[in-house]
């Protein structure tokens, strides 16, 4: 797979949460097109095309959805949040908050940052299964979205 095909950026630092949500996309078929990085930094590099992701043809590979944790080293997904959300080139990126808190604090702050959905993931592979599943039914399938400059 080419950078530039990429559907959705998984944003996650726990590696059983990441591969038990690349399984269930792939599983509903929507994990071809996938990119996973594991912090906020390294988000925020591919999204803005810059230090390893720095090349020319970087505009190419904008997601169609990113899936975010809240808890990640070096920059934290409510920083990632705040950053896609607010520049022009990437604000219309849909942005799932896939996380495992259910403070409400955190549910608030993530939609006055622009989330655009907040999902606590469960404990259950089956109902995470099935929730991932409806999230790239709904996300890459259903919903249509602005372009992203």
């Amino acid at each position: 797979m080419t950078e530039s095909a990429i559907d959705i950026l998984l944003v996650d630092d726990n590696s059983s949460d990441a591969e038990l949500t690349m399984y269930a996309l792939r599983k509903a078929n929507f994990g071809n097109k996938l990119k996973l990085v594991r912090d906020g930094a390294e988000a925020l590099d591919f999204l803005f095309g810059e230090g390893i992701y720095a090349r020319p043809d970087h505009r190419s590979t904008v997601p169609k959805v990113v899936l975010l944790d809240l808890k990640l080293p070096k920059i934290d997904g409510t920083e990632v949040l705040r950053r896609i959300k607010s520049d022009p080139r990437t604000r219309n990126i849909p942005v799932v908050v896939l996380t495992s808190s259910d403070e409400e604090g955190d549910v608030g702050h993530a939609y006055e940052l622009g989330a655009n959905s907040y999902i606590v993931k469960p404990v259950d592979f089956k109902q995470l299964s099935e929730n991932i599943a409806q999230v790239g039914f709904y996300w890459l399938q259903l919903n249509h979205s602005p372009k992203s400059r």
